[in-house]
This record gives structure tokens, sequence and C-alpha cells, in this order.
């Protein structure tokens, strides 16, 4: 793989585990002329003026299979691989490993990396959509997105095609995997939490193409 003398936006770590004249996937370095991501209105109780962006989970058949979870973050998709993929039920505690930052671009891939490749395989786009940061301090006071994934606690307001509502992701200590850190992903307790429903088993097709994981290997693998 050639050598990446690029620097200064994040990006590093992500450039050097991909050979991009195998793979699809974006470099980081333009849109390829990709539309943006739709950004759906922000819910009517909350105001405007606060920090939000775009927020994007792919389902990727890897190795292991799990769900992507990513949100704009200070010019990149800061990503969470969640095994068990996201709960609606406030009760279920879903472990999300951070993964290096990915560019704003990947909130548009879908594809097959090809067999040899870092995380080969299928990945689609489950869902996408806007998020708005809802991060507080125990006195209620706002703290942004970058102040809150140093802190290790993060609250959003997602207004997406699957996903609504507040979730959170906060950090854990004690992992049981060396080096890496783990977090959670929790829904939060609001109208959009449906503690009977398996949203991953129930809603498994892809947001833009309509296909499932299998017929996307199928059809490009």
């Amino acid at each position: 793989m050639p050598s990446d003398k690029r620097t200064g936006d994040g990006l590093e770590e992500y450039r050097r585990k991909r050979d991009f004249s195998e793979t699809a996937e974006p470099s980081g370095e333009g849109d390829r002329g990709r539309p943006p991501a739709p950004r759906p209105a922000l819910p009517p109780d909350l105001p405007e003026g606060v920090e939000t962006g775009s927020f994007v989970v792919q389902q990727h058949g890897a190795r292991r299979l799990h769900w992507d979870f990513r949100l704009e973050v200070g010019g990149v998709l800061k990503s969470w691989a969640v095994p068990r993929g996201p709960s609606t039920n406030p009760a279920e505690k879903r472990l999300a490993v951070p993964t290096e930052d990915h560019p704003l671009d990947y909130q548009h891939y879908e594809g097959v990396i090809p067999r040899g490749n870092y995380g080969a395989g299928p990945s689609l786009i489950w869902d996408r959509g806007t998020y708005v940061n809802i991060s507080h301090d125990r006195r209620g006071r706002p703290v942004p997105m970058d102040k809150a994934l140093a802190k290790g606690h993060v609250s959003v307001w997602l207004a997406g095609e699957k996903l609504a509502g507040g979730w959170s992701l906060t950090r854990i200590e004690g992992d049981s995997t060396a080096g890496k850190q783990a977090w959670l992903l929790v829904k939060r307790a609001d109208p959009a939490a449906d503690a009977e429903r398996d949203i991953v088993e129930d809603s498994p097709r892809s947001v833009v193409s309509g296909r499932t994981l299998e017929e996307l290997f199928a059809e490009e693998g």
C-alpha cells in the first residue's frame, strides 16, 4: 500500500488501513459528486441554534457482523462498532467499541469491500439522518460534542428514518479488550423508546437501496 503523507485531518489511521486502488470506500478527499445526506427537520420541542450534525448507521457483514454508529463531529465521522446493533429498549445496554474516524463522505458509502482488504464484506446504509447534541453537565449546562466525547458521556437526539429520540453513549472502564476503550449505546426513556421491538430484526433493509445485506452481497460481491 502506498505511504500516506497527508496529515492533519484526523484520517491518517483510516487511510493507513485501506488501499484505495482496490476498495471503493471514499478516501476523504472529496464527495465524488454524491449529494449530501438528507437532514430532517429538528424536533419542534428543541431550540434552534443547538449543535447538530449528520449521523449514519451502517450494517457491516465483515468477519463479524456489526453495526457502525457514526456521528459527524469536527469534520469527521466519530465511529463505534456495535456488535448487536442499536436497541430501542432503554433497559438494554449495547456494547460500542470505538473505531478510527471516518471521512464525512462515508455516510454515503454502500457496497462490498473486496476480500483481502480491511473490513472485507458488504456494508449497507441501515439508517441516516440528523442528530442534535443534548449533552449537559450535572448543573444542566450544555456540553459541546468534543468535550462530551473527551469526558466519556455523550447524549444526542436522533432524527433518522429508523432511529429517533434520545440516545446516550457512555465510556466504561475495565473493558476486556486490552488497550481499547469500550462504550455503551443506550436508548433514553422517551416516546420513541420501544421495549417490545427488535428494530434490528424487524428492519434489516438499507434506507437507500432497500436491499438486505445478503442481497447487496449477491448483487455486488
